[in-house]
């Protein structure tokens, strides 16, 4: 294959891989997030 166009494509795939873990990291944030919010919620509750 063409040294041209396999460089490309470990390229393309490559940022492809960074993209989808950098929105699975913000996913994780989230869910972690959410889940402190439940946690303070409940424990606010519970205290009251």
């Amino acid at each position: 294959m063409n040294p041209e166009i396999e460089y490309e494509l470990m390229k393309n795939q490559a940022s492809e891989l960074r993209r989808a873990a950098a929105e699975h990291r913000r996913v994780r944030e989230a869910e972690k997030h959410n889940k402190s919010e439940r946690r303070s919620f409940f424990g606010k509750r519970r205290s009251s």
